[in-house]
Parts: C-alpha cells; sequence; structure tokens
C-alpha cells in the first residue's frame, strides 16, 4: 500500500468498524461476534501499520488505547494482567514529581529575584497573574461540576482495589498543618505535592535574599536538575504507549467501551471552558485596558498557532514577544512579563488542571466538597508553575498530586490518550492570556502607545534609537 494512502485507509477502517460496533450493539443490524471482532482488528491492524510509518510519541499513544481496548473488551482476562505495566508507568512517573516541582520553582522564583529593582512592575504582574489564575480556576471548577463528564463510569471490579479510597475527612486545622512538611525527605516519600511546593517556595525566597555569588551556584545547580528532569520526563514517556494501552485495555475489561463516551464529554467541557473564560475573563480585560482587540487577535495569530501545533508556549516566545513590540508594548515591560509569566500565568493550564482533578474523582464515584476541590486544584496550581515549555508535562503534575490525594489514577491514564487534543487548546490560550498580560501591565505603568512606530524609544538622540532598534528580543529559556 502506497504510504500516501495509508492515513485515509487507516480513517476509513477505523471508522467502519466503529460505526458496526455501535450499529450492533444498538440493534440496527446483527452480525456475528467473531465477524465484528475481525472487523475491528483488520482497522486495528492498519492502524498500527500508520504508526509505524507516522512514528511519533503521540500517535503511538493514540494506537495503544485503540489496541489497548480491543485487548480489554475481547481478552478481559488477558487484561488483567496487563495492569502491571501501568503501575510501572506510575512509579516511574512519580519518581518525576518532587524534583522536578522542586527545580522549577527555585528557578522560577529566585531566578526573578531582580523584582526589587522592577518596583512596581512586579507586583502589578504578580497580582494580575493571580487574580486571572484564581478566575480561571474557578471556571474550570464550575464547568466540571455542571457538566459532570466524569459521572456514569461503571467501576464495578475495580473499586475494591487500594487504588480508589476517599480522601479522608478533615477538619480546619487538619488542612493547614496538612499543608506545612516536618521533614521533606519524608514529604517526598509519601508523595506530598503540597509539602514539597511548601519547602520549594520557602527556600527559593531564602536563596533570593542572599548574595549573587552565593545564590548563582544553587540556582546554576537547579536550571540543571529541571532541565534534567523534563529530558527524564521524555525518557519516561517512551514507555507511554505501553503503559497507556495497558491501563486502557484493564479498564476497558472492567468497564466496556462507555468510558470513551465520558472522554469526549471531557474534552468538550474543556474547549466550551476556555471559550467562557476568554469571553468572560480575557475579552473584559483587554476591554478595560483599552487594548485594540483587532490589532492584538492579528498579533497573535502567529504564535497562537505556534503554541497549538507544537503544544508548547516556549515555542512560541519569541514570536510573541517581537508582536508585541511591535502593537506598542516597551521592551522592557515585553522582556520582564511574558516570561514572568511563563511561570506564573498558565491561564488554560490552570483551568485543565482543576477539570481534570475533579474529572477523575467522579469517574471513581468519589464526592469531593468544595473545600476538597479546592484545595486540590490550589495546589495543582501551585505545582504547575514552571512547566510550561514541555508538553504534557501538566499531566505529570497531575499524577502525583491526584496519588497524594489517594484518588485513583487510572482515568488520568485514559485522559493520556486525549491529553494531545487537550495540550493544543490549553497552551494556545497560555500564550494568549501572557500576550495580553504585557499590554496590561504596559497600561497600568501608562507606556501603551499602540500607535506608536515599532522600535520607536522616548529619546532625541538618533544613535541610541538605532541602538534600540538594533538590540535582540531577550528570550527566555
Amino acid at each position: 500500500m502506497k504510504k500516501a494512502y495509508l492515513p485515509l485507509a487507516t480513517l476509513l477502517c477505523i471508522t467502519i468498524a466503529a460505526i458496526l460496533t455501535l450499529l450492533q450493539q444498538y440493534g440496527f443490524i446483527s452480525l456475528s461476534a467473531d465477524a465484528l471482532a475481525a472487523i475491528r482488528w483488520t482497522g486495528t491492524a492498519v492502524l498500527l501499520l500508520y504508526g509505524l510509518q507516522k512514528r511519533s510519541l503521540t500517535t503511538w499513544i493514540l494506537i495503544s488505547m485503540v489496541v489497548g481496548a480491543q485487548i480489554g473488551y475481547d481478552f478481559p482476562q488477558v487484561a488483567q494482567s496487563l495492569n502491571v505495566l501501568s503501575k510501572v508507568f506510575l512509579k516511574l512517573i512519580k519518581t518525576i514529581i518532587a524534583p522536578l516541582i522542586f527545580a522549577t520553582l527555585v528557578v522560577g522564583i529566585a531566578g526573578h529575584s531582580n523584582l526589587k529593582q522592577v518596583g512596581s512592575m512586579g507586583w502589578k504582574a504578580i497580582l494580575y497573574f493571580e487574580i486571572v489564575t484564581t478566575l480561571a480556576l474557578f471556571i474550570g471548577l464550575a464547568a466540571i461540576n455542571i457538566s459532570k463528564a466524569g459521572e456514569g463510569i461503571n467501576v464495578a471490579g475495580i473499586e475494591q482495589t487500594d487504588e480508589i479510597q476517599a480522601p479522608a475527612k478533615q477538619t480546619f486545622a487538619d488542612i493547614i498543618l496538612h499543608i506545612f512538611p516536618e521533614n521533606i525527605a519524608k514529604s517526598i516519600a509519601e508523595g506530598q505535592v503540597l509539602q514539597i511546593v511548601v519547602f520549594s517556595v520557602l527556600f527559593a525566597i531564602g536563596l533570593a535574599m542572599v548574595t549573587e555569588k552565593k545564590r548563582k551556584p544553587m540556582l546554576d545547580f537547579c536550571e540543571s536538575l529541571s532541565e534534567t528532569m523534563f529530558k527524564f520526563t521524555n525518557i519516561i514517556m517512551y514507555f507511554a504507549p505501553i503503559g497507556v494501552g495497558a491501563a486502557i485495555a484493564y479498564t476497558v475489561g472492567h468497564m466496556g467501551f462507555g468510558i470513551l463516551i465520558n472522554l469526549f464529554q471531557l474534552l468538550a467541557t474543556l474547549y466550551i471552558a476556555l471559550l467562557v473564560f476568554v469571553l468572560l475573563v480575557l475579552l473584559p480585560v483587554a476591554l478595560i485596558a483599552r487594548v485594540p482587540i483587532i490589532r492584538f487577535l492579528k498579533a497573535i495569530s502567529e504564535p497562537v498557532s505556534i503554541a497549538f501545533a507544537t503544544t508548547s508556549s516556549e515555542a512560541a516566545l519569541p514570536r510573541a514577544m517581537e508582536e508585541m513590540e511591535k502593537l506598542g508594548v516597551p521592551r522592557r515591560i515585553v522582556a520582564f512579563v511574558m516570561p514572568t509569566g511563563y511561570s506564573f500565568n498558565l491561564d488554560g493550564t490552570t483551568l485543565y488542571l482543576s477539570l481534570a482533578s475533579v474529572f477523575v474523582a467522579q469517574a471513581a464515584g468519589i464526592d469531593l466538597s468544595w473545600e476538597q476541590q479546592l484545595l486540590m486544584v490550589f495546589t495543582l496550581m501551585l505545582t504547575s508553575k514552571g512547566v510550561a515549555g514541555v508538553p504534557r508535562a501538566s499531566l505529570v503534575i497531575l499524577l502525583g498530586t491526584v496519588a497524594s490525594f489517594n484518588l485513583p489514577v487510572w482515568p488520568l491514564f485514559a485522559i493520556l490518550g486525549i491529553d494531545e487534543l487537550m495540550d493544543m487548546a490549553r497552551t494556545s490560550i497560555n500564550v494568549t492570556g501572557n500576550c495580553l498580560a504585557t499590554a496590561v501591565i504596559a497600561r497600568w505603568e501608562g507606556e501603551f502607545n499602540p500607535d506608536q512606530e515599532i522600535g520607536l524609544v522616548e529619546t532625541t538622540n538618533p544613535d541610541l534609537m538605532q541602538e534600540e532598534k538594533a538590540a535582540p528580543i531577550p528570550v527566555h529559556s
């Protein structure tokens, strides 16, 4: 078969198999079980051929979902023995959590220790970031509690396993005491993510207070550790197709294909919630800051397209900085607000984390109070700082936090199959929110001039003007 026709043949075979399965399930046609299984496995075989041609991690994760669902449906006894592979993947993921959180938070906070020098711009940016991300958090919580995308999944057969345990009822004093670590090694061993966050934040503040000579070695170490853990994550993700396929096989073997409907409900919930966030938060903010909407949309169209295609905010950063400067935001504000926002202003990621975390509880049939939901998503909001540049790193953070709250992890393996589609949307909102933040802070500082010439600076010295035009745009790494 020619490679050019393989994607079309793959789509056609999978579509036919899916339609016939649905028609059989609802009684519109009557085929033997063997014939229907043969059709499904034929479509799966063509999909495997397409995967061999594509050789993409995302493609193989999607393929593993299909293969795992087939094994779980046709060979449920075999699927139960595959659960060990998904647990291996989970254990490997858990090893990443503590060093990744520590390194990214220390670099994100201590690495921007010049907040004192930038004065009012610094506190205005942080205040704006926290207000907007908190609004995103509440919109995400409201959306998932309205859609209830995780409810209705049949958990019979797995609800007695040690993975699913309702969070223990806690008093307000218990919740406060649970936040603070008494021994960081114990917190890491027990997977207490919020305690690791608190330790990392205090450590970063202390590091920011020491002299540059003493701060630099530790900051360099944390930057190196952060980059290393991201690479470590990439290595672990190569095992993701096996872990995800095994988890889907185990899940479908117990619950059937019904969970796939819930996944598409979750995907629809995310896209609708992000649209609501844009219309109810970002648009009013742009109007209040008197940002020219049409020109702003034209300016961000290319960076957002890059972010959507690559699922990485960092890939869009250089172009986004250039476009916002052209829009009339001073270079010094762009150079500070944009990179800082990539650590502290992850609107799309925050909204997604609140959706996904509550979806997990709904899927397991665990009723979380509003206090428990807020504590969990607040933890996720803190632990997500600094991971904007790594595709699907938020899933790593989500896995660790969900496990630390004694919630099941099998729904997250299912989410991983559609995470690429979710990541494209949330990353685009991350970039849009950070671009808007530069304009808002510039307006707040009284320095936003959308009508100025590109590269024009407030000086009468032609040499200085030429120098400013020629200076390279700083890029955050």
